[in-house]
Protein backbone atom coordinates (compact mmCIF):
# COMPACT_ATOMS: atom_id res chain seq x y z
CA UNK A 1 0.00 0.00 0.00
CA UNK A 2 2.77 2.42 0.92
CA UNK A 3 4.46 2.38 -2.47
CA UNK A 4 1.42 2.11 -4.74
CA UNK A 5 1.15 5.84 -5.32
CA UNK A 6 4.20 7.73 -6.54
CA UNK A 7 4.11 11.51 -6.31
CA UNK A 8 2.56 13.10 -9.38
CA UNK A 9 4.82 15.49 -11.26
CA UNK A 10 3.92 19.12 -11.87
CA UNK A 11 5.82 22.08 -13.26
CA UNK A 12 6.96 23.41 -9.86
CA UNK A 13 8.16 20.10 -8.43
CA UNK A 14 11.95 19.82 -8.79
CA UNK A 15 13.13 17.03 -11.07
CA UNK A 16 15.43 14.41 -9.59
CA UNK A 17 18.48 12.70 -10.96
CA UNK A 18 18.53 8.92 -10.64
CA UNK A 19 20.88 9.19 -7.67
CA UNK A 20 18.71 11.80 -5.94
CA UNK A 21 15.57 9.75 -6.46
CA UNK A 22 17.33 6.69 -5.09
CA UNK A 23 18.36 8.50 -1.91
CA UNK A 24 14.87 9.89 -1.40
CA UNK A 25 13.23 6.53 -1.99
CA UNK A 26 15.65 4.98 0.50
CA UNK A 27 14.53 7.47 3.18
CA UNK A 28 10.88 6.65 2.45
CA UNK A 29 11.51 2.91 2.47
CA UNK A 30 13.49 3.22 5.69
CA UNK A 31 10.50 4.92 7.31
CA UNK A 32 8.28 2.11 6.06
CA UNK A 33 10.71 -0.49 7.41
CA UNK A 34 10.70 1.18 10.82
CA UNK A 35 6.91 1.11 11.00
CA UNK A 36 6.46 -2.38 9.57
CA UNK A 37 9.34 -4.17 11.29
CA UNK A 38 10.80 -2.15 14.17
CA UNK A 39 7.55 -0.92 15.72
CA UNK A 40 5.97 -4.37 16.32
CA UNK A 41 9.08 -5.41 18.26
CA UNK A 42 8.98 -2.14 20.21
CA UNK A 43 5.31 -2.72 21.03
CA UNK A 44 6.07 -6.22 22.27
CA UNK A 45 8.94 -4.97 24.44
CA UNK A 46 6.75 -2.29 25.98
CA UNK A 47 4.03 -4.70 27.10
CA UNK A 48 6.34 -7.59 28.02
CA UNK A 49 9.12 -5.66 29.76
CA UNK A 50 8.23 -2.07 30.57
CA UNK A 51 4.64 -2.46 31.77
CA UNK A 52 5.30 -5.35 34.22
CA UNK A 53 8.36 -3.59 35.67
CA UNK A 54 6.46 -0.32 36.08
CA UNK A 55 3.45 -2.07 37.61
CA UNK A 56 5.66 -3.89 40.09
CA UNK A 57 7.22 -0.61 41.20
CA UNK A 58 4.15 1.66 41.08
CA UNK A 59 1.35 -0.79 41.73
CA UNK A 60 -0.38 -0.23 38.38
CA UNK A 61 0.35 -0.05 34.66
CA UNK A 62 1.07 3.32 33.01
CA UNK A 63 -2.13 5.29 32.49
CA UNK A 64 -0.93 8.04 30.13
CA UNK A 65 1.95 8.95 27.84
CA UNK A 66 3.99 10.57 30.62
CA UNK A 67 3.94 7.42 32.74
CA UNK A 68 4.52 5.28 29.66
CA UNK A 69 7.66 7.29 28.82
CA UNK A 70 8.95 6.91 32.38
CA UNK A 71 8.42 3.18 32.11
CA UNK A 72 10.02 2.75 28.69
CA UNK A 73 12.54 5.53 28.06
CA UNK A 74 15.61 3.54 29.14
CA UNK A 75 14.76 0.44 27.11
CA UNK A 76 17.53 -0.08 24.48
CA UNK A 77 15.10 -1.26 21.80
CA UNK A 78 12.91 1.81 22.29
CA UNK A 79 15.99 4.05 22.10
CA UNK A 80 17.07 2.32 18.88
CA UNK A 81 13.60 2.89 17.42
CA UNK A 82 13.70 6.59 18.34
CA UNK A 83 17.18 7.03 16.88
CA UNK A 84 16.10 5.32 13.65
CA UNK A 85 13.08 7.60 13.35
CA UNK A 86 15.21 10.72 13.75
CA UNK A 87 17.83 9.49 11.27
CA UNK A 88 15.15 8.70 8.69
CA UNK A 89 13.73 12.22 9.06
CA UNK A 90 17.09 13.91 8.60
CA UNK A 91 17.98 11.67 5.65
CA UNK A 92 14.67 12.61 4.05
CA UNK A 93 15.29 16.37 4.21
CA UNK A 94 18.90 16.00 3.11
CA UNK A 95 17.90 13.94 0.09
CA UNK A 96 15.22 16.43 -0.99
CA UNK A 97 17.29 19.53 -0.40
CA UNK A 98 20.05 18.66 -2.83
CA UNK A 99 17.72 18.41 -5.83
CA UNK A 100 15.99 21.70 -4.96
CA UNK A 101 19.19 23.66 -4.45
CA UNK A 102 20.43 22.47 -7.83
CA UNK A 103 17.31 23.71 -9.63
CA UNK A 104 16.22 26.91 -7.89
CA UNK A 105 17.01 29.14 -10.86
CA UNK A 106 15.02 26.86 -13.16
CA UNK A 107 12.07 26.86 -10.74
CA UNK A 108 12.02 30.67 -10.70
CA UNK A 109 12.03 30.75 -14.49
CA UNK A 110 9.27 28.14 -14.58
CA UNK A 111 7.12 30.16 -12.18
CA UNK A 112 7.29 33.18 -14.49
CA UNK A 113 6.11 31.15 -17.49
CA UNK A 114 3.04 29.48 -15.95
CA UNK A 115 -0.34 30.28 -17.52
CA UNK A 116 -2.64 32.33 -15.28
CA UNK A 117 -5.65 30.57 -13.78
CA UNK A 118 -7.34 33.52 -12.08
CA UNK A 119 -5.73 32.78 -8.75
CA UNK A 120 -3.87 35.53 -6.88
CA UNK A 121 -0.96 35.93 -4.46
CA UNK A 122 -0.78 38.46 -1.62
CA UNK A 123 2.43 38.81 0.39
CA UNK A 124 2.78 41.29 3.28
CA UNK A 125 6.37 42.59 3.45
CA UNK A 126 5.74 43.90 6.97
CA UNK A 127 4.18 40.68 8.26
CA UNK A 128 5.41 39.31 11.58
CA UNK A 129 5.47 35.50 11.69
CA UNK A 130 4.45 34.14 15.12
CA UNK A 131 7.40 32.91 17.16
CA UNK A 132 5.81 29.49 17.60
CA UNK A 133 6.37 29.04 13.86
CA UNK A 134 9.55 31.03 13.22
CA UNK A 135 11.61 29.96 16.23
CA UNK A 136 12.21 26.32 15.32
CA UNK A 137 12.64 23.95 12.42
CA UNK A 138 9.25 22.23 12.67
CA UNK A 139 9.46 18.47 12.04
CA UNK A 140 13.22 18.99 11.57
CA UNK A 141 12.63 20.70 8.21
CA UNK A 142 15.67 22.96 7.65
CA UNK A 143 14.44 26.51 8.19
CA UNK A 144 10.94 25.33 9.03
CA UNK A 145 7.96 26.72 7.15
CA UNK A 146 9.47 30.19 6.81
CA UNK A 147 12.76 28.97 5.35
CA UNK A 148 16.29 29.89 6.30
CA UNK A 149 17.32 33.56 6.41
CA UNK A 150 18.21 34.74 2.94
CA UNK A 151 16.84 31.67 1.19
CA UNK A 152 14.82 31.94 -2.00
CA UNK A 153 11.04 32.22 -1.42
CA UNK A 154 10.45 29.06 -3.46
CA UNK A 155 12.92 26.94 -1.52
CA UNK A 156 10.90 26.16 1.63
CA UNK A 157 7.76 25.39 -0.35
CA UNK A 158 9.50 23.04 -2.75
CA UNK A 159 11.24 21.33 0.18
CA UNK A 160 7.92 20.77 1.93
CA UNK A 161 6.14 19.63 -1.24
CA UNK A 162 8.48 16.71 -1.81
CA UNK A 163 9.33 16.14 1.85
CA UNK A 164 5.76 15.66 3.05
CA UNK A 165 5.19 13.01 0.40
CA UNK A 166 8.19 11.03 1.65
CA UNK A 167 7.25 11.61 5.30
CA UNK A 168 3.76 10.25 4.67
CA UNK A 169 5.28 7.29 2.78
CA UNK A 170 2.82 7.82 -0.06
CA UNK A 171 -0.27 7.85 2.16
CA UNK A 172 -1.12 11.42 1.11
CA UNK A 173 -1.69 10.25 -2.45
CA UNK A 174 -0.08 11.37 -5.72
CA UNK A 175 -0.75 15.07 -5.06
CA UNK A 176 -0.25 15.01 -1.27
CA UNK A 177 -3.89 16.09 -1.03
CA UNK A 178 -5.56 13.24 0.83
CA UNK A 179 -6.67 15.30 3.82
CA UNK A 180 -8.40 17.95 1.73
CA UNK A 181 -9.89 15.37 -0.62
CA UNK A 182 -11.11 13.30 2.32
CA UNK A 183 -12.79 16.30 3.96
CA UNK A 184 -14.40 17.30 0.64
CA UNK A 185 -15.81 13.78 0.38
CA UNK A 186 -17.04 14.02 3.96
CA UNK A 187 -18.86 17.28 3.21
CA UNK A 188 -20.60 16.01 0.08
CA UNK A 189 -21.65 12.76 1.77
CA UNK A 190 -22.66 14.01 5.21
CA UNK A 191 -23.63 17.69 4.86
CA UNK A 192 -26.07 17.03 2.04
CA UNK A 193 -27.72 20.44 1.80
CA UNK A 194 -24.50 22.38 2.31
CA UNK A 195 -23.18 24.08 -0.84
CA UNK A 196 -20.28 26.38 0.13
CA UNK A 197 -19.61 29.25 -2.24
CA UNK A 198 -16.82 30.97 -0.28
CA UNK A 199 -14.21 28.67 1.27
CA UNK A 200 -11.19 29.54 3.42
CA UNK A 201 -8.32 27.15 4.18
CA UNK A 202 -6.29 28.37 7.17
CA UNK A 203 -2.69 27.26 7.68
CA UNK A 204 -2.52 26.05 4.09
CA UNK A 205 1.30 25.68 3.80
CA UNK A 206 1.82 24.87 0.08
CA UNK A 207 -1.85 24.28 -0.69
CA UNK A 208 -1.81 20.49 -0.77
CA UNK A 209 -5.16 20.22 0.96
CA UNK A 210 -6.51 23.43 -0.54
CA UNK A 211 -6.66 22.39 -4.17
CA UNK A 212 -9.31 19.65 -3.78
CA UNK A 213 -11.79 22.36 -2.73
CA UNK A 214 -11.09 24.29 -5.95
CA UNK A 215 -11.46 21.06 -7.92
CA UNK A 216 -14.51 19.53 -6.20
CA UNK A 217 -16.37 22.81 -5.55
CA UNK A 218 -15.67 24.50 -8.92
CA UNK A 219 -18.31 27.20 -8.41
CA UNK A 220 -16.84 28.31 -5.10
CA UNK A 221 -14.27 31.03 -4.47
CA UNK A 222 -11.39 29.41 -2.60
CA UNK A 223 -8.98 31.42 -0.45
CA UNK A 224 -6.03 30.03 1.50
CA UNK A 225 -3.84 31.68 4.12
CA UNK A 226 -0.61 30.91 5.95
CA UNK A 227 1.85 32.87 8.07
CA UNK A 228 4.80 31.67 5.99
CA UNK A 229 5.24 33.83 2.92
CA UNK A 230 7.60 31.28 1.41
CA UNK A 231 4.92 28.60 1.57
CA UNK A 232 2.08 30.66 0.10
CA UNK A 233 4.38 31.91 -2.67
CA UNK A 234 5.17 28.36 -3.71
CA UNK A 235 1.52 27.38 -3.16
CA UNK A 236 0.39 30.00 -5.66
CA UNK A 237 2.72 28.81 -8.39
CA UNK A 238 1.98 25.17 -7.60
CA UNK A 239 -1.76 25.86 -8.00
CA UNK A 240 -1.08 27.69 -11.28
CA UNK A 241 0.96 24.70 -12.48
CA UNK A 242 -1.98 22.39 -11.67
CA UNK A 243 -4.52 24.69 -13.31
CA UNK A 244 -6.62 25.47 -10.23
CA UNK A 245 -7.54 29.07 -9.23
CA UNK A 246 -6.99 29.87 -5.54
CA UNK A 247 -6.37 33.19 -3.77
CA UNK A 248 -3.31 32.70 -1.55
CA UNK A 249 -2.56 35.30 1.13
CA UNK A 250 0.02 35.68 3.88
CA UNK A 251 -2.18 36.09 6.93
CA UNK A 252 -2.49 34.78 10.47
CA UNK A 253 -5.36 32.43 11.37
CA UNK A 254 -5.53 34.10 14.79
CA UNK A 255 -6.55 37.40 13.18
CA UNK A 256 -7.25 36.98 9.48
CA UNK A 257 -8.29 40.53 8.64
CA UNK A 258 -11.40 39.34 6.78
CA UNK A 259 -14.76 40.95 7.45
CA UNK A 260 -17.35 39.36 9.73
CA UNK A 261 -19.40 36.57 8.15
CA UNK A 262 -17.23 36.33 5.03
CA UNK A 263 -17.13 32.56 4.45
CA UNK A 264 -19.48 29.59 4.20
CA UNK A 265 -16.74 27.11 5.11
CA UNK A 266 -13.51 27.47 7.08
CA UNK A 267 -11.21 24.44 7.10
CA UNK A 268 -7.78 23.47 8.36
CA UNK A 269 -5.67 20.36 7.86
CA UNK A 270 -3.09 19.38 10.51
CA UNK A 271 -2.89 23.03 11.55
CA UNK A 272 -3.98 22.74 15.18
CA UNK A 273 -0.99 20.70 16.35
CA UNK A 274 1.33 23.34 14.84
CA UNK A 275 -0.09 26.15 16.96
CA UNK A 276 0.42 27.17 20.57
CA UNK A 277 -2.00 26.88 23.48
CA UNK A 278 -2.50 30.65 23.36
CA UNK A 279 -3.13 30.63 19.61
CA UNK A 280 -5.76 27.88 19.47
CA UNK A 281 -8.56 29.76 21.30
CA UNK A 282 -7.92 32.79 19.08
CA UNK A 283 -8.17 30.61 15.96
CA UNK A 284 -11.50 29.14 17.09
CA UNK A 285 -12.81 32.62 17.87
CA UNK A 286 -11.72 33.87 14.47
CA UNK A 287 -13.36 30.93 12.69
CA UNK A 288 -16.68 31.75 14.34
CA UNK A 289 -16.36 35.47 13.55
CA UNK A 290 -15.70 35.10 9.83
CA UNK A 291 -18.27 32.33 9.26
CA UNK A 292 -21.67 33.17 7.86
CA UNK A 293 -24.70 31.90 9.84
CA UNK A 294 -25.23 28.28 8.84
CA UNK A 295 -21.57 27.95 7.82
CA UNK A 296 -19.22 25.22 8.98
CA UNK A 297 -15.80 25.08 10.64
CA UNK A 298 -13.94 21.80 10.03
CA UNK A 299 -10.50 21.02 11.47
CA UNK A 300 -8.84 17.78 10.31
CA UNK A 301 -6.08 16.39 12.51
CA UNK A 302 -5.28 13.35 14.64
CA UNK A 303 -7.56 12.46 17.56
CA UNK A 304 -7.23 13.69 21.16
CA UNK A 305 -5.26 11.56 23.61
CA UNK A 306 -8.41 10.69 25.53
CA UNK A 307 -9.33 8.30 22.70
CA UNK A 308 -6.06 6.36 22.96
CA UNK A 309 -4.33 3.98 25.36
CA UNK A 310 -1.11 5.03 27.11
CA UNK A 311 1.18 3.26 24.64
CA UNK A 312 -0.42 4.83 21.58
CA UNK A 313 -0.17 8.22 23.26
CA UNK A 314 3.53 7.56 23.86
CA UNK A 315 4.25 6.72 20.21
CA UNK A 316 2.57 9.94 19.07
CA UNK A 317 4.23 11.97 21.82
CA UNK A 318 7.58 11.01 20.30
CA UNK A 319 6.91 13.66 17.63
CA UNK A 320 7.09 16.31 20.34
CA UNK A 321 10.26 14.96 21.88
CA UNK A 322 12.24 13.94 18.82
CA UNK A 323 10.77 15.61 15.72
CA UNK A 324 10.50 19.29 16.72
CA UNK A 325 6.71 19.22 17.14
CA UNK A 326 6.38 21.11 20.45
CA UNK A 327 2.58 21.50 20.33
CA UNK A 328 1.78 17.99 19.03
CA UNK A 329 0.98 16.56 22.47
CA UNK A 330 -0.33 19.79 24.01
CA UNK A 331 -3.03 20.06 21.34
CA UNK A 332 -4.29 16.57 22.11
CA UNK A 333 -4.85 17.46 25.74
CA UNK A 334 -6.92 20.54 25.00
CA UNK A 335 -10.72 20.34 25.12
CA UNK A 336 -11.52 21.37 21.57
CA UNK A 337 -15.26 21.06 22.10
CA UNK A 338 -15.01 23.55 24.95
CA UNK A 339 -12.88 25.88 22.83
CA UNK A 340 -15.53 25.83 20.12
CA UNK A 341 -18.29 26.51 22.66
CA UNK A 342 -16.41 29.49 24.07
CA UNK A 343 -15.94 30.80 20.54
CA UNK A 344 -19.73 30.89 20.10
CA UNK A 345 -20.65 27.54 18.53
CA UNK A 346 -23.66 25.85 20.12
CA UNK A 347 -22.84 22.63 21.97
CA UNK A 348 -25.32 20.62 19.90
CA UNK A 349 -23.61 21.80 16.70
CA UNK A 350 -20.07 20.69 17.65
CA UNK A 351 -18.85 17.12 17.24
CA UNK A 352 -15.93 14.89 16.31
CA UNK A 353 -16.25 12.53 13.36
CA UNK A 354 -14.08 10.54 10.95
CA UNK A 355 -13.50 11.44 7.31
CA UNK A 356 -12.55 8.27 5.48
CA UNK A 357 -9.18 8.46 3.72
CA UNK A 358 -9.71 9.14 0.03
CA UNK A 359 -6.47 7.33 -0.76
CA UNK A 360 -7.93 4.08 0.59
CA UNK A 361 -10.97 4.42 -1.62
CA UNK A 362 -8.80 5.30 -4.60
CA UNK A 363 -6.75 2.17 -4.07
CA UNK A 364 -9.86 0.01 -3.87
CA UNK A 365 -11.36 1.55 -6.98
CA UNK A 366 -8.14 0.86 -8.85
CA UNK A 367 -8.33 -2.75 -7.64
CA UNK A 368 -4.82 -2.56 -6.25
CA UNK A 369 -3.39 -4.56 -3.37
CA UNK A 370 -4.96 -2.97 -0.31
CA UNK A 371 -4.32 -5.65 2.27
CA UNK A 372 -3.26 -2.93 4.69
CA UNK A 373 -6.49 -1.00 4.20
CA UNK A 374 -9.28 -1.46 6.73
CA UNK A 375 -12.37 -3.50 5.87
CA UNK A 376 -14.76 -0.67 6.61
CA UNK A 377 -13.45 2.88 6.79
CA UNK A 378 -13.49 4.39 10.25
CA UNK A 379 -14.72 1.33 12.14
CA UNK A 380 -11.72 0.58 14.34
CA UNK A 381 -9.76 2.58 16.88
CA UNK A 382 -6.43 4.27 16.31
CA UNK A 383 -3.46 1.88 16.50
CA UNK A 384 0.04 3.05 17.31
CA UNK A 385 2.08 3.64 14.19
CA UNK A 386 -0.83 4.13 11.81
CA UNK A 387 -0.83 7.22 9.65
CA UNK A 388 -4.52 7.91 10.28
CA UNK A 389 -7.00 6.43 12.79
CA UNK A 390 -8.72 3.39 11.37
CA UNK A 391 -8.30 4.56 7.79
CA UNK A 392 -9.72 8.03 8.35
CA UNK A 393 -8.92 11.54 9.52
CA UNK A 394 -10.39 12.87 12.75
CA UNK A 395 -12.45 15.99 12.02
CA UNK A 396 -13.83 18.51 14.48
CA UNK A 397 -17.01 19.98 12.99
CA UNK A 398 -18.78 23.11 14.20
CA UNK A 399 -21.83 24.77 12.63
CA UNK A 400 -22.55 28.42 13.23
Amino acid sequence: MLNIFQQAEHAMLPKMTAAERSRQEFAKSFKQHIQANFLPAVTSAYFKRAVPAYAEEKGEAPTDYREARTAFQDDPLFQFYLSSQRVSQELMWFGVNESITRQLDELKQQAEQLPATGGTLEIDDDFTVPKYVSSLDIHCMPGGYVGKDGSDPLHAGALYDRGVYLYAMGYMGPNNDDMGRSVCNYITRNLLDFKPMKILDIGCTVGHSTLPYAELFPNAEVTAIDVAGSCVTYAHYRAEAMGLPVHFKQRNAEATGFEDESFDLVVSHILLHETSKKAMPKIFNECHRILKPGGYMIHADLPPFENMDAYTQLILDNETWYNNEPFWSAMREMDQIELAKKAGFAEEDIFFDTAGMAIMEQARQAELDVADAVEELGEREFTAGEYAPGGGWEVLVGKK
